[in-house]
């Protein structure tokens, strides 16, 4: 099977009425942006640190319908990548072009088994028999075509374009600040090491005379051959000084301005791209980064896996994260001990918190009762009987019922007393 006909079904678009036009009169048409914007180290770097974080996210499918495709989505979504694959090419394509698109993979009964990333060279929205498609032209020449409704797109820097993203052509200026500091750099360091003598001629030579010259006293005195280390000129040179080899380095200021400039772009830190950082600076990253990528993620799945009325019936694909990954032992026991006894964490959550194993039993929840079993807290014990008892002439009242929690008889008036005092019974 071909790769196209892997994705797309071998499905055609045999004629093509018109392209989709836009309320602004624009045809939605995404080009693939080729500046470079992933050959150089320091970007690179950051859109790498981007996708890491961004593979670690946790697929979950709630509801019934499609159940059986949870296990694929947290373990393989398609034939030739895992789920950490999966989602780093995807954020790593729309780090890179600000737009990334997802296709549905279906067996040979048509039935959804799957999904993958696509980077298109060029991808259209047109119209065919009243229905909308993408066309995608892919690199090698090839079209692939699949319905509109059916295929998941995410963007960033959305402006002119109703449906992608915007280019990073932003981005060309640091680059080529980049380009031409790096180039600076590797000229200094090649000139500072490779001139080491400076010496004057006494005499007037002709310009073939002095290469001569200089190629017979490097051999003769800078060579592997020279163990003395003494250096002998004769008259032929009126001045010899050595000329000290200073390494060039590049101005900090604008080091730092660039590497900011970057990481604005990106919206990360050097901290993170050198992983230093600590729970702060991880928690204003997730929220600014991951997090907005994961919603995105579970909406665009969702939308693209379920009907409407699937949707309506709270079935939906989310993707999560163990926030407290990277807290301090302090920060995560603290958790872990105040809301463990308030169930709202099992020991298996716990277990997560601190990166280790699951254990047998681990998702019951407990909450301080002091502590039981959240599933048995409408299990109470008969309540106690409260016991009215009579007093006496002369008998002191009790608090407490007598041993054994039998109430007591009412006493039974004698046959003097039956109707009061200073009667006779009749």
């Amino acid at each position: 099977m071909k790769f196209i006909d892997y994705l797309f079904h071998g499905r055609k678009m045999q004629v093509i009425d018109s392209y989709f036009k836009m309320l602004n009169g624009y045809s939605p048409t995404f080009t693939s942006f080729n500046g470079g914007v992933y050959e150089m180290d320091l970007t690179r770097v950051a859109i790498n640190s981007f996708a890491t974080h961004c593979s670690k996210l946790k697929p979950e499918v709630e509801g019934s319908a499609h159940k059986r495709l949870e296990r694929v989505l947290q373990y393989k979504p398609n034939y030739f990548m895992d789920t950490v694959k999966f989602i780093k090419r995807l954020a790593t394509i729309l780090a890179v072009e600000n737009t990334a698109f997802i296709v549905p993979i279906e067996d040979e009964a048509g039935n959804l088994c799957g999904w993958y990333p696509i980077r298109p060279q060029r991808c259209e929205v047109v119209e065919a028999a009243g229905q909308v498609y993408l066309r995608y032209l892919f690199a090698n020449g090839e079209y692939g075509a699949i319905e509109f409704e059916r295929v998941g797109i995410m963007t960033d820097f959305e402006y002119s374009d109703d449906l992608f993203g915007e280019d990073n052509t932003t981005l060309k200026p640091t680059m080529q600040l980049i380009h031409t500091q790096n180039e600076g750099i590797i000229n200094a360091v090649k000139n500072s090491a490779n001139i080491r003598f400076l010496a004057k001629v006494a005499n007037m030579l002709k310009p073939e005379d002095i290469k001569k010259e200089r190629e017979r006293f490097t051999e003769d005195n800078l060579s592997a051959d020279n163990k003395s280390g003494m250096i002998i000129y004769d008259n032929k040179f009126s001045d010899l000084k050595q000329v000290e080899s200073k390494p060039y380095t590049p101005n900090a200021l604008q080091m730092q301005q660039i590497q900011d400039s970057v990481c604005t772009h990106f919206g990360t830190s050097m901290d993170i791209l050198q992983n230093k950082f600590d729970e702060n600076t991880w928690n204003a990253y997730y929220e600014g980064k991951i997090e907005p990528f994961a919603i995105q993620l579970s909406l665009v799945m969702t939308n693209m896996t379920f009907t409407k009325r699937e949707i309506a019936q709270g079935n939906a694909i989310v993707f999560s994260a163990n926030r407290l990954q990277y807290a301090s032992n302090a920060t995560k026991l603290q958790v872990s001990t105040q809301l463990f006894d308030r169930a709202l964490l099992c020991r298996n959550d716990v277990m997560d918190i601190w990166n280790m194993a699951h254990v047998e039993g681990g998702e019951k929840y407990y909450i301080r009762k002091e502590y039981t079993e959240v599933s048995r807290l409408d299990d109470k014990k008969e309540e106690p009987k409260i016991v009215v008892q009579p007093i006496q002439p002369g008998q002191q009242a009790t608090e407490e019922p007598p041993a054994g929690g039998e109430e007591p008889e009412p006493p039974q008036p004698d046959d003097k007393g039956q109707k009061g005092s200073g009667e006779n019974a009749v």
